[in-house]
């Protein structure tokens, strides 16, 4: 590939930019908002002129709502070689451009799984997919050529591509991303009118979990409306487990024995059944989920202090595996969770002690 044309310059079209310049291909960037193009192209993702000719792939970073509509556009302009898509959602744009009659040997649609609570162009990074899984859904009509553009795109992003049917990456996707963000939502939702001593005491467990609910509401609607069906679906059975949680809850209130037992029952099959789902998730780098043990630190919060702490880890030749931050409440302080392979906690613990670090036990 030596020149590409991005269309939509928002965070994953420019970081994609980015990642494509930095290899050298030229880039040549378009957006509905031409200041955004010019914004991305100041970042050095390529340049906002029209190319002269036909680039060899154009990549279409717009909203699912909007992604068939800018690719027939395209398509008829002739603008590149081959035509792809890093929307979210997979099936429905395919099924609008075969509605318009567009000739599809030229197009696969992809979807990065990768991204920020943050968009717009000065949020990208050129290496923001890196490590990340790429999905493809190339179809029989997927021509050659296109699919390995395709995947020298992956490639030069540092991504790792997976190739699925359509569908069925919108339901997986539904799964792990679209349903978890609602719920992340709902949750952040209690805390808006939550009195100020309960917010106060947030940890990161309520952190962790809100996290995702920061991103932007338009996003994100035009997202869910882009994939409805499978994320009801499965609200309705996050919806049952709540009804069968909240039955189980009153019955420990019960003065009756026998329905206490059957509310310890029903909340202990919930817990149980959430840590059969967490161990399935992917570790370090996709690979399988792998136990670490945590050496705490406490810490001051001053410029520097993290520098310091992973300094001494590489001197006692102990590698990171993982690292979390506490914040304590109404203090300077922290708490860095440091996560290490079993065998070199002692060694980690030790070594940071002698170097003055408080260990916390």
């Amino acid at each position: 590939m030596r020149t590409a044309l991005v269309i939509g310059t928002g965070l994953i079209g420019t970081s994609a930019a980015l990642a494509l310049a930095s290899r050298g291909v030229v880039v040549h960037l378009a957006d509905h908002d031409p200041e955004q193009a010019r914004t991305a192209a100041a970042l050095g993702a390529g340049t906002d002129e029209a190319p002269e000719g036909p680039v060899d792939l154009a990549i279409v970073a717009a909203p699912p709502a909007y992604v068939a509509g800018v690719l027939a556009d395209a398509m008829r302009r002739g603008v590149a070689r081959g035509y792809l898509d890093v929307a979210s959602v997979k099936g429905g744009p395919r099924r609008e451009l075969d509605a318009l009659g567009l000739d599809l040997a030229s197009y696969i649609g992809s979807h990065p799984m990768s991204g920020r609570e943050k968009s717009g162009p000065l949020a990208a990074t050129g290496d923001l997919f890196e490590g990340r899984p790429w999905v493809l859904t190339p179809t029989r009509d997927t021509d050659t050529e296109v699919l390995n553009l395709a995947l020298e795109l992956v490639s030069h992003c540092r991504a790792v591509p997976v190739v699925m049917d359509a569908d069925a990456h919108d339901r997986a996707v539904a799964l792990v991303s679209h349903m978890p963000h609602l719920v992340s939502s709902m949750v952040a939702a209690r805390l808006e009118n939550a009195e100020e001593a309960a917010v106060r005491l947030c940890g990161q467990g309520i952190r962790d979990v809100t996290r995702i609910a920061a991103s932007d509401p338009g996003m994100w609607i035009d997202i869910l409306s882009a994939n409805p069906g499978p994320v009801a679906d499965l609200l309705t059975d996050v919806a049952a487990d709540l009804e069968e949680t909240v039955q189980a809850l009153r019955s420990l209130q019960s003065s009756d024995e026998a329905k206490r037992r059957e509310g310890v029952s029903g909340v202990e099959d919930v817990l149980r059944r959430g840590n059969a789902g967490q161990v399935r998730v992917p570790g370090k780098h996709g690979s399988a989920p792998r136990v670490y043990e945590v050496v705490a630190v406490l810490i001051d919060d001053q410029p520097g202090q993290l520098a310091r702490i992973f300094a001494d880890a590489g001197r006692a030749g102990v590698n990171i595996e993982d690292v979390r931050i506490e914040h304590a409440t109404g203090q300077q302080a922290g708490l860095v969770q440091l996560m290490v392979e079993p065998k070199a906690a002692p060694v980690l613990s030790a070594a940071l002690r002698e170097r003055g670090w408080a260990i916390r036990q």
